[in-house]
């Protein structure tokens, strides 16, 4: 079969070239790709550089894919054992989530991977402890903290304060319904920045998708404040791997501190969130910025600049 294959870690543009067949184990099923998006995370993986390599070469590139059963049934998949991956004709696959009659494929294989890593802390805290009133979303202005935007407002959040860098992109975040904060990299100015945002009300909830410096940015701003419950959610590491957190801040109010990625899901409540997202993409509750390459467009599509979430189609 075709696949877009990575021949040795270290970051190199996967080729459009033939791989061996997969071939499917107990309880699994072959499916035909229909659609499939380049993920950051796709691309960490690739790289031998995500804390979920295995570090085996060579390696068809993909974590989540849509695809058509042998009955021709549309289907959401992914989890696909290496070295195969989704950016392939074909796959193995264990799960097989049905889609709704008539939703667009692409936006699919773009939003549900951004989009759940906002949508089960979301949904997490709507559980636990009601609805959030205030949702701060630091690094909005990514795919995935639009689509937290929009996540945090389907949801029934009040207010959104969102923290990312870019005049025109914070102007279309805010367009989303956030209220937004422009941040420079400057610590000490992007915490006053943040604090006066807040004026005073620390969030409900922080997701967080760029950690590092822009973290500690956030973590004075609400150190400063009057105490109040705050659920921190660590999603990305865009600024940095590492993060201080100050001990006064821990200390001064409830803060708790937590992670979102798949090594932190209850995996039965994720298959049943990513059954309710799928819907919300269905609704056009959700809207999801995609651009479609053909799958011997790999290259093209592993190289796109910032924007649209590239997808490679076989349809």
């Amino acid at each position: 079969m075709k696949a877009a294959v990575v021949a040795t870690a270290g970051g190199a543009v996967p080729e459009y070239q033939d791989f061996p067949e997969p071939e499917a184990g107990p309880d699994q099923q072959i499916v035909s790709l229909v659609a499939t998006a380049v993920h950051p995370v796709v691309r960490a993986k690739a790289s031998g550089e995500h804390y979920s390599s295995t570090g085996r070469f060579p390696l068809v590139p993909g974590v989540d894919a849509v695809a058509r059963t042998a009955d021709g049934t549309l289907v959401y998949t992914g989890d696909v054992e290496e070295p195969w991956g989704t950016l392939a004709e074909r796959m193995a696959v264990g799960m097989a989530l049905p889609l709704p009659e008539g939703i667009d494929p692409v936006a699919v294989a773009a939003g549900v991977n951004p989009g759940m890593s906002s949508w089960m802390p979301l949904t997490a805290h709507a559980e636990e402890q009601g609805t959030p009133d205030t949702v701060m979303i630091v690094g909005v202005t990514g795919a995935a903290g639009g689509l937290a935007v929009q996540n945090a407002l389907a949801l029934g959040v009040r207010r959104i304060v969102g923290v990312g860098r870019g005049a025109d992109d914070l102007k279309r975040v805010a367009g989303l319904g956030a209220e937004t904060v422009e941040i420079f990299g400057d610590q000490g100015a992007d915490a006053a920045a943040i604090a006066a945002a807040l004026d005073g009300k620390a969030p409900d909830l922080v997701l967080d998708f760029l950690w590092g410096s822009v973290a500690e940015a956030v973590f004075q701003a609400l150190a400063a404040m009057p105490g109040g419950a705050t659920s921190y959610v660590e999603i990305g590491g865009a600024a940095g791997e590492q993060a201080t957190v100050p001990a006064s801040l821990l200390r001064s109010r409830p803060f708790r501190l937590s992670g979102s990625g798949i090594g932190s899901f209850d995996m039965r409540r994720y298959f049943v969130q990513v059954a309710a997202y799928v819907q919300l993409i269905a609704d056009g509750k959700v809207r999801v910025n995609a651009q479609a390459y053909s799958l011997s467009q790999v290259g093209q599509a592993w190289t796109a600049p910032a924007g649209p979430r590239p997808v490679l189609t076989t349809d």
